[in-house]
């Protein structure tokens, strides 16, 4: 738990009235009843301590993945895991391109690292481009990288994605690559460095069942590295049964169900288009981004009309790089959706 009050995310239902979240980037239909069954089935296991390997949940990610199970190290979600690699790492130089998740930074801080910030420019849509190689120097210890990037949602294409893998193989720098909602993008796999790793690579790949199977309050992420001293460090720092027996049930659980990020994408290939067209409608400016969320910049004061009328979204202006009236809110289901966009103009008197 935190004990300050400054909560930095979105998905903050417990503090204030909310009817309708748009502001946490999860599965819009929430968790598959498999996951639910399975998490009701562990409470008749809660007295053993849970399996501090995580074993059948390893093996099955492995498989999943092609890689071997001593490459895929789980989590108590996926902040956890980038906390644990900075710690682990300690960098002296890391390179952060901004805007993009905060805990990025704080963890980078937490290990005593004053983090390099690359700015995305806002002209261009926020994408990142090649000039970022030229960033990457002998001296850097560390790029980080969200794809598709929070909360703009731009995803860095593939082949500057290689270039960047090629250029941080040369120096030596680590690419800690967070890959948490490539499951909800129909531009996944194709943009994803899993099948490019190589023993000893120094690079992580960050992923969850937060967002595909709409299990954030269980609690768990997972990396893969074939990098055997970087996991073998990130281990030592980690505390013993740091997933719960519940977490590892319900990720076995989900696992069964590939098809439910399928079934998300589908809702959202409908659904992104009808909210851009609505926010355009509004006088909001929005990127299209290959994400299940959409990043929009318009009138400060939005957040705080929308909170009155129990309806949440994500105020981006706590972001480095972005400023009041940016805005982020994930695609949900039509009623929703409209629900949304009718108190959106209600708010902006449109």
């Amino acid at each position: 738990m935190i004990l300050n009050t400054g909560y930095v995310h979105g998905g903050d239902i417990y503090s204030q009235r909310v009817k309708l979240d748009f502001s946490a980037n999860v599965n819009p239909f929430g968790a598959p009843e498999a996951v639910k069954a399975a998490v009701r089935a562990a409470a008749e296991a809660l007295t053993p301590y849970p399996d501090p390997y995580c074993g059948p949940l390893r093996a099955q990610l492995a498989a999943r993945l092609g890689v071997e199970r001593d490459s895929v190290l789980c989590g108590n979600g996926a902040a956890e895991l980038i906390y644990q690699f900075a710690a682990a790492l300690k960098p002296r130089k890391a390179l952060l391109p901004v805007p993009s998740f905060s805990e990025y930074e704080g963890a980078l801080r937490a290990a005593g690292c004053e983090p390099t910030v690359y700015p995305l420019c806002r002209e261009n849509g926020f994408a990142l481009t090649d000039a970022i190689l030229e960033a990457i120097t002998p001296d850097t210890d560390l790029l980080l990288l969200c794809s598709p990037n929070n909360p703009t949602g731009r995803s860095v294409e593939k082949g500057l994605l290689l270039s960047i893998l090629d250029r941080c193989r040369k120096t030596g720098a680590w690419l800690f690559l967070d890959e948490c909602f490539f499951e909800l993008t129909d531009k996944g796999k194709a943009f994803s460095l899993a099948e490019q790793l190589k023993p000893g690579d120094r690079v992580f790949l960050l992923r969850a069942f937060t967002k595909a199977y709409g299990m954030a309050g269980l609690r768990l992420g997972y990396g893969i590295c074939r990098n055997r001293q970087m996991l073998a460090d990130m281990s030592r720092l980690i505390q013993p049964w740091n997933v719960s027996t519940p977490a590892q049930t319900a990720g076995l659980a989900a696992l069964g169900c590939p098809d439910w990020p399928q079934k998300a994408r589908n809702l959202i290939r409908s659904e992104k288009p009808f909210l851009l067209k609505g926010l355009n409608a509004l006088g909001l400016r929005a990127l299209s981004g290959d994400a299940n969320y959409l990043f929009f910049s318009g009138t400060p004061g939005l957040y705080e009309g929308l909170k009155e009328r129990g309806i949440l979204i994500r105020n981006c202006e706590n972001y480095r790089g972005l400023a009041s009236g940016d805005y982020r809110i994930a695609v949900r289901t039509r009623p929703e959706n409209e629900a949304l966009l009718k108190a959106m103009g209600e708010v902006l008197r449109v």
